[in-house]
């Protein structure tokens, strides 16, 4: 009796056991945070892209699209062989050590940080374009113009950086694809109801120009740095293929809208910014760049923080709060240098975009991992 007991004990411990549920999002949730990844900034200048490359570049928009989102699934598919890879360059250390995890940190870390300059190009632009003679003294100095903006928004954005913990600003920063798609609205608004009208044919092909409009389609979707992030945070990681799909669907067609919307209205005029071309004193125009100015002071400390963190790493006293305000500020102070050097936020967003080619070269070469 006591042998068949031991034998049950025995038969019930080899049994499978319930799993404790897995902590983290949901995909709804991730879905939106995916959508926040991809619409950003670069809506502004997607017309200003279609401009550039004619009617036919569209192909190129869905193209660039396709290729990022297969990339992204080659991330997943590079996380799912090893579960010791976390980040992006983690995978560039798995596949050639630590030269390959020291090049994918400098594109990645690279790329966040002209996103981050741009935001700041875009803020001093369009606060610019509402109030052209503001200005402030300082220091007996007359501080005016562009430069006056980009000034304030550092100063604005800066007390958000010093944030480690950055779980409110995450929700917050999830209303920038509420944004995206109150500003397509408003373009719409703008030609329909305010007169602009859709009255531009616009080019069929434009070759010299198509360089630029790939950089700038392709900066679009430089989502890829917090792939990992988002799918390391999912409750069911095996769902982060169609949150893959869902979210490049959803964002190209938004992007597409916009393109077609801004290129009817303005054709060959378009500015590197389509909030630079409606008329200000329209109710539409106005809420559109409100709307503009919002998106970047919620995402700027998201985008850098990748960047402290990986500079507070390599200090002994990486835990200090001082060090880390420190490096904070010295980030957001040298952003504001670069944004006052080259004030040109198409130039900015194109070269980022070509910078981020070459890192989806890099996320489809490191998929292919030895196997063991």
């Amino acid at each position: 009796m006591e042998c068949l007991k031991a034998k049950e004990v025995d038969s019930h411990s080899q049994l499978p056991q319930p799993e404790e549920p897995r902590r983290g999002t949901t995909f709804l949730k991730t879905c939106f945070n995916g959508l926040n990844a991809l619409s950003g900034v670069g809506i502004l200048s997607i017309p200003y892209a279609l401009s550039q490359g004619g009617w036919l570049s569209l192909i190129l928009l869905f193209l660039v699209a396709v290729l990022c989102w297969y990339t992204g699934l080659l991330l997943k598919r590079c996380m799912d062989s090893d579960p010791l890879i976390r980040s992006y360059p983690d995978i560039g250390e798995k596949a050639f050590g630590y030269k390959g995890r020291l090049v994918v940190s400098i594109f990645m870390y690279l790329e966040l940080y002209l996103v981050a300059v741009a935001f700041l190009i875009l803020e001093g632009d369009n606060l610019y374009k509402l109030f052209p003679n503001a200005g402030f003294k300082l220091a007996g100095l007359y501080i005016g113009g562009k430069t006056a903006f980009v000034l304030l928004t550092a100063l604005v954005i800066l007390p958000t950086t010093w944030l480690k913990s950055l779980g409110m600003l995450a929700y917050v920063s999830a209303g920038g694809v509420s944004a995206s798609i109150i500003l397509v609205g408003c373009v719409l608004w703008v030609g329909a109801v305010d007169g602009v009208g859709f009255h531009e044919d616009g080019v069929l092909l434009n070759w010299g120009g198509l360089p630029t409009t790939l950089s700038l389609f392709t900066f679009c979707y430089c989502g890829h740095a917090v792939f990992p992030t988002l799918c390391n945070s999912m409750k069911d990681r095996s769902q982060f293929s169609k949150v893959l799909l869902v979210s490049f669907v959803t964002s190209t067609v938004t992007y597409g809208s916009m393109a077609v919307l801004g290129y009817l209205m303005y054709g060959e005029y378009l500015k590197s910014q389509v909030t630079l071309n409606l008329p200000i004193r329209k109710i539409g125009s106005q809420l559109a760049i409100y709307t503009t100015l919002v998106n970047p002071l919620t995402k700027y400390a998201v985008i850098t923080a990748p960047i402290a963190t990986a500079i507070e790493e390599t200090f002994v006293f990486r835990d200090s709060r001082y060090l880390s305000i420190l490096v904070r500020t010295v980030i957001v102070i040298s952003t504001v240098v670069v944004a006052l050097a080259i004030p040109f936020f198409g130039y900015v967003m194109a070269f980022t975009g070509a910078f981020f080619q070459c890192h989806c070269l890099h996320a489809a070469t490191l998929l292919v991992l030895p196997q063991d």
